[in-house]
């Protein structure tokens, strides 16, 4: 009696099933941290494979049969091309020349705005960095672009001494001054 001839009402029977036994052991893979049935699924299935021959061959020696037997199965149907996470490449950071760079820019007739880039080459949050701007000189701060501060008023000279009493790994010969730009 195959699983299709079975009646509806009892497949979907709730509580336990005669023949298995419980609590289900479910073994994870190492290299992926899926379960071992899904770890065909997974982009870097040879390193799966190599994990468990050396971790746990019964269970290599069973995927192994079931690679040989086929189960009908393309390998592209199993791999998946497009969409979802798949494999997480790991991107390469550039390198990136450090420095930053300060400029004043005006705002309205009589007021001005500090525009400060560069801190995130050194890995510096934003958003931590123009919450202390704002609470060291007592106005706002926000960050604006992918690698951009505006902090209202002129306080770009402050900025040279308190950018590397902050950030130590930030040399003052890395700063420099733009002077007056346009936004």
């Amino acid at each position: 009696m195959s699983e299709n001839s079975i009646n509806p009402a009892e497949r979907l029977k709730l509580g336990p099933r005669e023949g298995i036994t419980y609590p289900l052991m479910v073994k994870y893979c190492g290299n992926c941290s899926m379960p071992i049935e899904y770890c065909e699924y997974y982009p870097e299935y040879e390193k799966c494979k190599a994990w468990l021959e050396k971790n746990l061959p019964e269970q290599f020696e069973r995927v192994k049969l079931e690679e040989e037997t086929g189960d009908g199965v393309d390998d592209d149907k199993k791999r998946q091309k497009r969409g979802g996470k798949g494999l997480m490449k790991i991107k390469k950071k550039e390198e990136v020349t450090k420095r930053i760079t300060l400029s004043r820019a005006p705002r309205g007739k009589k007021k001005s705005v500090t525009v400060v880039t560069g801190l995130h080459t050194f890995e510096i949050d934003l958003k931590v960095a123009a919450k202390f701007f704002g609470t060291k000189f007592a106005c706002g701060s926000s960050v604006t672009g992918e690698d951009e501060i505006v902090i209202q008023g002129d306080v770009k000279d402050d900025l040279f001494d308190v950018i590397p009493d902050k950030w130590p790994e930030i040399d003052v010969d890395l700063i420099e001054d733009l002077g007056d730009q346009k936004r």
